[in-house]
């Protein structure tokens, strides 16, 4: 608290220097502007998104596609459909079933999840289902007949409790 009205002295102090100098010079002296500071450098350009971070926006841009069972092209996706469309148009091929992701793919610990990775989830007792993981705790999936390709929670109390792991491609 002390510091504020010293601070304050100060000011007033070198705005009256200033002023007494600038009213005291010769009309031929030029005051010089106030140094503009030095550039904040740029943040170097991100690095090249990884094969998940590219499949994950392919299968953001499917959102409202309705559900197709055996779908895997924009017409109609089904959940694993979604994920091999999604990799494919990223470079990468995987498995085309859900059975075949969970087996090729390399598990994860929850808290090492990155964007792209593959969640699956057991839907009536058994491993049945895969989304893409955004980040966040939220996920891109193709639900279930009637319905259309969809973002979710992870933290939601129905995908919470289904959520068996992650999985990477390798």
């Amino acid at each position: 608290m002390i510091s504020q009205p010293a601070r304050i002295v100060r000011s007033i102090l070198l705005v009256t220097v200033a002023i007494a100098c600038a009213s005291g010079c010769s009309s031929k002296q030029t005051v010089r502007p106030i140094a503009k500071p030095e550039p904040v450098p740029a943040a170097k350009s991100p690095s090249r998104p990884s094969v998940g971070e590219r499949a994950a926006r392919v299968a953001l841009q499917q959102v409202g596609t309705p559900y197709r069972y055996g779908g895997s092209t924009p017409s109609g996706f089904d959940c694993s459909g979604l994920v091999y469309y999604s990799y494919a148009n990223a470079g990468k091929n995987v498995p085309r079933t859900t059975g075949g992701l969970w087996s090729d793919l390399a598990p994860i610990n929850d808290r090492d999840m990155r964007v792209g990775d593959l969640l699956f989830f057991s839907i009536s007792g058994k491993m049945s289902h895969v989304g893409l993981y955004l980040g966040g705790g939220r996920f891109v999936h193709a639900p279930s007949s009637g319905k259309v390709v969809s973002i979710e929670n992870l933290g939601s109390d129905y995908y919470r409790r289904a959520f068996i792991r992650a999985g990477r491609p390798r």
